[in-house]
């Protein structure tokens, strides 16, 4: 179990492509950015540079819902403007 939260600390802090980052993925890193930031125990400049990757995981985490709000009304859009089925 160390291991994991090793490893989840570590990618919180490693920066990537954001991009490339799966929702999931960015929101499992944001909850350890903000777990570590909860425990405290970090320096004033570990502190800022956990919230300014916290900022970046929460903007990924943004675009992928805004992205399937888009394709959800999407859908919805065109099932209303499609004929009726039976």
């Amino acid at each position: 179990m160390a291991d994991q939260e090793q490893e989840a600390a570590a990618a919180a802090q490693t920066p990537t492509a954001d991009g490339a980052l799966g929702y999931e993925h960015a929101r499992d890193a944001l909850l350890e950015v903000v777990r570590q930031l909860e425990n405290g125990g970090t320096s004033l400049e570990e502190s800022l540079a956990l919230w300014e990757r916290g900022e970046q995981l929460a903007k990924v985490c943004q675009r992928w819902l805004d992205g399937a709000r888009a394709r959800l009304d999407a859908a919805l859009a065109a099932e209303e403007g499609a004929p009726p089925q039976g």
